[in-house]
């Protein structure tokens, strides 16, 4: 049975791989992204893409994080 999970594991790894894989060699095109009056260099797409997704990774649990606190120092 654990060989199974850790085969079926390996399966869903390689598939995701490939995916990240297909997404990278797609999305070639540079863009360069403008905002009030920033402008950033030529980036390929896939980059601008995974940034954006890691970006998003960190913020939005740190926001829940130090949002959610109802009361930083609860008394007992």
């Amino acid at each position: 049975m654990h060989s199974a999970k850790r085969f079926l594991l390996v399966v869903v790894v390689l598939v995701f791989a490939l995916a990240i894989f297909a997404f990278v060699l797609e999305n070639q095109q540079s863009v360069a992204l403008s905002f009030l009056g920033w402008s950033a260099a030529e980036l390929p797409v896939s980059v601008v893409v995974t940034l954006a997704l890691v970006i998003g990774m960190i913020v939005g649990p740190a926001l829940g994080w130090l949002l959610g606190r109802k009361n930083p120092n609860p008394k007992r």
